[in-house]
C-alpha cells in the first residue's frame, strides 16, 4: 500500500548523476528518508563519487533496475536520452502495483509512448515528464511539464516533495514534444555559437562579430552567454548530444528531415569527443582549462583542430 503522504515513499532514482544526485539532496533535505538509487557506473572503477555522494545523503544503492523497482513507490527515470526505453524494459517486470514510474528522460514522443506501454502493462503508473530548462540552477524545483493519463494524479504530490510540476497534458507525447521542440532552438543556439566563435576567434575577427551581435541582439550578453554554452557543452556534450538526437527522432516522426537536429548532435558529440580524457588527456594534448573565458577553450579547439591537419 502506497503511503497518502508522498514524504513517506520509497523513492527510487534510476541514474546517479548530476541530475539524480541534485533529486538525492532535495528530496532528503524535505524529510524523504528511503531513497533509492542505481547506475550503471556502479561497481566500475568510476563509482567512487557515486558512493561517497549516497554515504552522505542517507541513499540506499541498489544493484539493478529490477532491485530498484521493487522497492520503490516512485521511480523517477534521469539516464541519458538513448536509455529512457531500456530502462523502462529492466524496471517494468519488478514494479510494484500501481507504483509511479516519472520518465525525466529527455527522449521523443514515440519513445515516451513505448516506455508508458512497458510500465502500464506491468500494473505500474507512467507519467512522463519534460525538464523544461538546465536543472542545476533550479534543482528540484526546475520547471516541469507532466504528460499522459495519470499526470494529473501525480502533479499534486509532486509538488508535495518540491516539484515545479505543471500537468501539460493527458495525451501521451505532448510534453515531450514541448520539450524536444524547444531543444531544435537551444541546443542548436549552443552548437551555432560554439561554431561561430571559435571560427571567428581562428580568423581574429570575434570582436567585430560580438560587436555586430550586440547590435542585433542587445538583450543578450554574448560574452557570458557564450563562456556558458562552450562550458556546457564540454562538460555534457555526450548526454546533450543524445538528447538532440531523440530531437532529431521527434522531428523525423512527423514526416520532416532533421537537418539542423542531426548537425546540433554531431556538433554536441564532436566537443565531447575532444573533452574526452582518453582523445584530449591521455595521448599528449591538454585538458580543456573549463575556463570562465569561452576565448581560452576556443583556442584550445583550434590547436587541436590545427593539429590533425
Amino acid at each position: 500500500m502506497i503511503a497518502a503522504n508522498p514524504v513517506h515513499w520509497s523513492i527510487g532514482l534510476v541514474g546517479y548523476g548530476e541530475v539524480g544526485r541534485i533529486l538525492a539532496e532535495d528530496l532528503h533535505a524535505r524529510g524523504v528518508a528511503n531513497i533509492l538509487a542505481y547506475d550503471i557506473k556502479l561497481g566500475s572503477s568510476d563509482d567512487g563519487s557515486l558512493c561517497a555522494h549516497a554515504a552522505q545523503y542517507g541513499v540506499r544503492l541498489m544493484a539493478s533496475h529490477a532491485d530498484l523497482s521493487a522497492g520503490s513507490d516512485l521511480v523517477i527515470s534521469a539516464v541519458t536520452a538513448s536509455q529512457a526505453v531500456p530502462v523502462a524494459v529492466s524496471s517494468a517486470p519488478t514494479l510494484r502495483a500501481d507504483a509511479w514510474f516519472l520518465d525525466f528522460n529527455s527522449a521523443s514522443p514515440g519513445a515516451k509512448i513505448r516506455a508508458a506501454a512497458l510500465v502500464n502493462a506491468a500494473g505500474g503508473r507512467y507519467v512522463e515528464g519534460a525538464v523544461m530548462t538546465s536543472i542545476p540552477p533550479y534543482r528540484i524545483r526546475v520547471p516541469l511539464l507532466l504528460g499522459g493519463p495519470a499526470a494529473a494524479a501525480l502533479a499534486p504530490l509532486l509538488k508535495e516533495l518540491g516539484f515545479a510540476a505543471k500537468v501539460a497534458s493527458e495525451k501521451l507525447g505532448v510534453a515531450s514534444a514541448t520539450k524536444m521542440c524547444r531543444s531544435v532552438m537551444i541546443k542548436g543556439f549552443e552548437a551555432m555559437v560554439i561554431e561561430s566563435f571559435t571560427a571567428a576567434r581562428a580568423y581574429g575577427v570575434e570582436d567585430a562579430v560580438i560587436a555586430s551581435l550586440y547590435e542585433t541582439f542587445p538583450g543578450i550578453d554574448w560574452e557570458k552567454q557564450a563562456s556558458y554554452f562552450f562550458q556546457r557543452v564540454i562538460e555534457h556534450g555526450r548526454r546533450r548530444s543524445e538528447e538532440v538526437r531523440e530531437v532529431a527522432a521527434t522531428v523525423r516522426e512527423i514526416g520532416l528531415v532533421p537537418w539542423s537536429a542531426q548537425g546540433t548532435a554531431e556538433r554536441q558529440a564532436w566537443v565531447a569527443d575532444l573533452a574526452d580524457a582518453e582523445l584530449f588527456g591521455k595521448k599528449g594534448g591538454t585538458e580543456f582549462a573549463r575556463s570562465a573565458d569561452w576565448r581560452v577553450e576556443a583556442d584550445r579547439i583550434i590547436d587541436k583542430v590545427k593539429s590533425k591537419g
